[in-house]
C-alpha cells in the first residue's frame, strides 16, 4: 500500500524543450499516476551537460528513481550515458522512453559489454558499431513532416512472463511512437549477453522494449507510453515506475533510520 502525503523526487534525465509534446506529456504523466496511487511526486529535469559535472553524482543521488527522456540528440551524448550508467549501476528504479530507450542500449554496450564505440547513426553514421539505426520500415500514412516511425502503431507483443507484460495485464498492446531510429537487430544479441532480455516486439520482429529481470525496475521502450497517459486513466507502465519508486524511497529512508 501507499502511504498518503508520501514524497518521492523522479529525476528526468534530458534538456527540457517546452516545444516537445512529449517533454510535456512526460511531466504530466508522473502527476497522473502519483494522484492514483496518492503520493507526491517532485520531478526534475536534469540537463544532460550538468550530468558530467564533478558534483553530478551528489545530484543524482538525491533522487529516488530516474527517467531517460525522449528528445535524441541530446545536448551532450557523454552526459546522457553517465545519467543512465548511474541509474544502473545503483539499482534507482529506472524508466527509458524514445531516446532514453537508445541511449539505454547505448550504455549497456560501452559499460557492460565493453564496446567502446557503440553508438546510434544519428550520433555516428560511419561508426563501425552501430547499436541504434535509421527505422527500417516507415509506418504508412504518416504526416510527411512526421518521424518515419510516428503516431499510434498496434499489435505490439510483449513476452509472456515479462515483468512489462505484468504491468500490462495483457500481452498485446497499441502505443505512440515519435523517432527516426530503432535498434539495429544485429545488435541484439548484446542486450540478452548484458542481461536485458528483448521483452516487445513489433510487427516485423523489432526490439520496442527490453527490462532487466536483475533490477528493482528497469525497463527501456522505444515508444512513448507517457503520450497515452490521461488524467482520468494514468498509465499502467507509468503507474508501475512510480510504484517502485515510492518503495524504493521508504526502504531508504527505513535504511536511514536504522544506521
Amino acid at each position: 500500500m501507499s502511504v498518503s502525503n508520501e514524497s518521492v523526487r523522479i529525476g528526468i534525465l534530458g534538456d527540457f524543450n517546452s516545444e516537445f509534446r512529449s517533454h510535456h506529456a512526460t511531466n504530466d504523466s508522473l502527476q497522473h499516476s502519483a494522484r492514483k496511487l496518492q503520493l507526491k511526486v517532485e520531478s526534475s529535469w536534469i540537463p544532460t551537460p550538468s550530468l558530467l559535472k564533478p558534483d553530478a553524482a551528489k545530484t543524482l543521488d538525491s533522487f529516488d528513481g530516474f527517467w531517460a527522456s525522449a528528445g535524441s540528440p541530446y545536448k551532450s551524448f557523454d552526459g546522457m550515458l553517465a545519467g543512465i550508467e548511474f541509474a544502473r549501476v545503483h539499482n534507482r528504479p529506472f524508466l527509458a522512453t524514445c531516446g532514453g530507450f537508445q541511449y539505454t542500449l547505448i550504455e549497456c554496450a560501452r559499460n557492460v559489454l565493453g564496446i567502446p564505440d557503440a553508438t546510434t547513426a544519428e550520433e555516428d553514421p560511419k561508426a563501425k558499431n552501430i547499436v541504434i539505426y535509421p527505422v527500417a520500415c516507415a509506418v504508412p500514412n504518416r504526416d510527411p513532416k512526421a518521424p518515419k516511425l510516428s503516431g499510434k502503431v498496434n499489435d505490439i507483443r510483449l513476452r509472456p512472463g515479462s515483468y512489462l507484460a505484468a504491468y500490462y495485464g495483457k500481452e498485446t498492446i497499441s502505443e505512440e511512437f515519435f523517432c527516426n531510429y530503432e535498434m539495429n537487430p544485429e545488435f541484439e544479441w548484446m542486450a540478452m549477453e548484458a542481461g536485458f532480455p528483448i521483452v516487445a516486439r513489433g510487427a516485423n520482429e523489432e526490439c520496442r522494449a527490453i527490462e532487466s529481470p536483475a533490477h528493482l525496475f528497469f525497463v527501456a521502450t522505444l515508444f512513448q507510453p507517457q503520450l497515452s497517459s490521461e488524467q482520468d486513466k494514468p498509465h499502467p507502465l507509468i503507474t508501475a515506475f512510480v510504484q517502485h519508486v515510492a518503495d524504493f524511497r521508504r526502504k531508504r529512508l527505513d535504511d536511514s533510520i536504522l544506521t
